[in-house]
């Protein structure tokens, strides 16, 4: 019959240990843990729970026009804002280069993203990794703004770049508040954001897979195009989405590299809450960027699966 062990031999700290375990289980039962999970999730739906309230909001603001003689919105309801939207080539200028930027700097993105997280991931030198990383998150200590007045200062008529045409006997270039300049701004923006997206999907590939499809007789370019390419799918939805939306509502970029006449659709609506206080063509055009938003996001999803925002979807 084995002896029990002498209160010597159970340390102090273990008894105080099984007490706190017996009184978290008498005050949290074992089946309130089932809430746990939604419990955690409580302050992302109360977060989500507002903007729905919001958008409500702006739903019924955006059905109201502003009122010329009061400068106060209508008491009466129409489409108008939206018909404005449709039909003044201003708003639909905007949208479009606002829509096609940020096509292109998604596609520029993810080129230039692909290589740069590929070395970071298979690189076997711990401190070209380790450079790697520095250099990605460097970009993320720095703001925005800083980063746009920046680019102002080096592609400027006496910047830097022009610096070096002028050692060549070319130039001074004008490469600021063009439509090229904000796309350049917003690819040096992004391309840390699709970077960090796509280097999980590449290291979850093993380097086992690469190694076989070269035995079989495929060279590197065939080895990424067949084997790496659709295995980092995932990895490139992801990245083009936050990319893509990001882009899509950017708002300090275009101000200060446009120069006030390559606006995105961020712009125009800041302009009209505040610097012609109508209130309801700016609702309007807020409801449309997150209709425009929410559409190309659900068509991406509905091409290539969900990628890597652990949602159900068709694998790629």
């Amino acid at each position: 019959m084995p002896l029990r062990p002498s209160r010597s031999a159970y340390p102090l700290r273990w008894r105080v240990f099984d007490a706190a375990e017996a009184a978290a289980h008498a005050v949290w039962p074992a089946r309130v843990g089932k809430a746990i999970p939604w419990l955690m999730l409580a302050p992302a739906i109360l977060l989500v729970g507002l903007l729905a309230i919001s958008l409500f909001d702006i739903l019924d603001a955006s059905l109201r026009t502003l009122d010329t003689a009061t400068f106060l919105p209508s008491e009466e309801r129409t489409l108008a804002n939206y018909a404005r939207a449709f039909s003044e080539p201003v708003f639909l200028n905007v949208a479009l280069r606002s829509l096609g930027g940020a096509l292109i700097v998604t596609l520029a993105t993810l080129v230039l993203a692909f290589p740069y997280a590929y070395a970071m991931v298979r690189t076997r030198s711990a401190a070209r990794r380790k450079a790697l990383l520095i250099a990605l998150f460097l970009p993320f200590f720095i703001g925005q703004v800083v980063r746009a007045y920046g680019w102002l200062i080096l592609l400027g008529n006496q910047g830097l770049a022009n610096e070096i045409f002028a050692l060549f006997g070319l130039g001074p270039y004008r490469l600021l508040f063009n439509y090229w300049a904000v796309l350049f701004g917003l690819v040096q923006y992004m391309l840390p954001f699709a970077v960090l997206m796509l280097a999980p999907a590449l290291s979850a590939i093993p380097e086992e897979v690469e190694a076989a499809a070269g035995s079989l007789g495929a060279n590197w370019g065939r080895t990424l195009l067949h084997v790496v390419f659709p295995m980092a799918t995932p990895g490139f939805v992801g990245a083009g989405l936050v990319v893509l939306t990001l882009t899509l509502t950017d708002f300090a970029i275009p101000a200060i590299l446009g120069g006030g006449g390559q606006d995105f659709i961020a712009n125009a609506i800041y302009d009209q809450f505040f610097r012609t206080s109508d209130q309801g063509m700016g609702a309007a055009l807020t409801l449309l960027l997150v209709v425009v938003g929410s559409t190309l996001v659900g068509a991406v999803f509905a091409l290539f699966g969900a990628g890597t925002l652990a949602l159900r979807g068709r694998a790629p």
